[in-house]
């Protein structure tokens, strides 16, 4: 029956407009349940009580409101949670909610695995096997709210979404993109722009087009400052070197009048924290509207790197600061439950493993 049914989570407000045309009703139709779905967090077409009992009948036979599954919850001490979700076919996903005394970031997922291969990043290590489809992604939102005891006339426990979690997101912009539209709508979440951050290993064809379409934050995944360094740490950099990525950046960067990109470079031992590093990386941002994010290392298990250690971390950022760019240090949260920057694996069946779009191997394994 659950298949046969239309999932309206994450359809865009346009999208459900045009499926209320195709039963016969009327466009507000898409707002009213809307507000049903995002403001008052309901699943039940029973209750949304402003919409005709036939019409709650009709939708009750031919779509549903599905919400991902939690297979399990992780508490870390500092309060960070972690949910991992189930997905069809055996698969998992993580989604991460970070709170701090200003605001409570989520962070969520846009695949099943990730095929950018990133050296340092355990999602990567996992593999590829799906893209999400928008209601996955918007339903890690509606249910973090759910979880995290959201009320509609209270004050937001979710105030930003970033696009951090497993996967590349504009590698599935087909899906990211009406999610985002659902993010940002006054009858969806209402989030603003700038509270709404898509993070990228560097597809700029993919951050043309975001920039056009919907010009959210933007973190792009440097980790080195030359092409050399980074072919080896990012794969994706092969096809779409430093100097063109850093072109699609500024181009970015004016179409939202003026706020800045921020560029998160993962600190490794003696790979990219070397003075000369900081001093390479500096040429390319200074005068620029950049911000540099550093995120101290986060291990997981079968890595060849290490955490820089804290005095590096601390020598690069002030490099960096007298060079007059805007740097901060992530601080590492929930790394006692594996749900800091760079330790999402989730559970990844059926996996193929893949560098630049190219198939290396096929893996049927569990990976956790």
């Amino acid at each position: 029956m659950s298949d046969a049914r239309v999932n309206l989570l994450g359809l865009s407000r346009e999208g459900l407009e045009e499926f209320f045309v195709g039963l016969g009703e009327k466009p507000f139709r898409a707002r009213q349940l809307m507000g049903w779905m995002y403001r008052f967090g309901a699943d039940d077409f029973a209750v949304m009580t402003d919409i005709s009992k036939a019409l709650r009948e009709k939708l009750a036979q031919v779509a549903e409101i599905r919400v991902p599954v939690i297979r399990s919850l992780h508490h870390a001490a500092d309060d960070t949670r972690k949910w991992m979700l189930s997905m069809d076919g055996g698969q998992a996903i993580e989604t991460v909610f970070i709170p701090e005394p200003a605001r409570g970031t989520l962070c969520i997922s846009s695949q099943v695995g990730c095929a950018m291969d990133c050296a340092f990043c355990a999602t990567g290590k996992q593999g590829f096997n799906r893209n999400l489809v928008a209601a996955d992604i918007v339903g890690q939102v509606w249910l973090a709210n759910r979880e995290l005891g959201y009320q509609p006339d209270g004050d937001r426990i979710v105030t930003n979404v970033v696009f951090m979690g497993m996967g590349e997101p504009l590698a599935n912009y087909r899906n990211v993109v009406p999610a985002i539209q659902v993010l940002l709508d006054d009858y969806g979440f209402g989030l603003s722009r700038r509270r709404v951050t898509v993070s990228t290993s560097g597809l700029v064809p993919q951050m043309e087009r975001l920039g056009e379409e919907c010009n959210v934050a933007l973190a792009v995944s440097l980790h080195a400052a030359d092409d050399a360094l980074r072919d080896e740490l990012v794969p994706i950099n092969r096809r779409h070197p430093i100097a063109e990525l850093l072109e699609a950046c500024w181009r970015y960067a004016e179409r939202r009048a003026g706020r800045h990109i921020t560029f998160e470079y993962v600190l490794l031992d003696g790979v990219n924290d070397r003075e000369e590093d900081m001093r390479r990386l500096a040429k390319l941002l200074s005068h620029r509207p950049a911000k540099v994010n550093l995120i101290p290392f986060n291990p997981f298990p079968g890595t060849e790197f290490k955490r820089s250690p804290d005095a590096v971390v601390e020598r690069c950022r002030d490099f960096l600061l007298r060079k007059g760019i805007r740097t901060t240090i992530r601080r590492t949260r929930g790394d006692d439950i594996d749900a800091a920057c760079g330790q999402l694996a989730g559970q990844v069946n059926d996996r193929m493993r893949y560098r630049l779009g190219t198939k290396l191997v096929s893996v049927s394994a569990r990976a956790s």
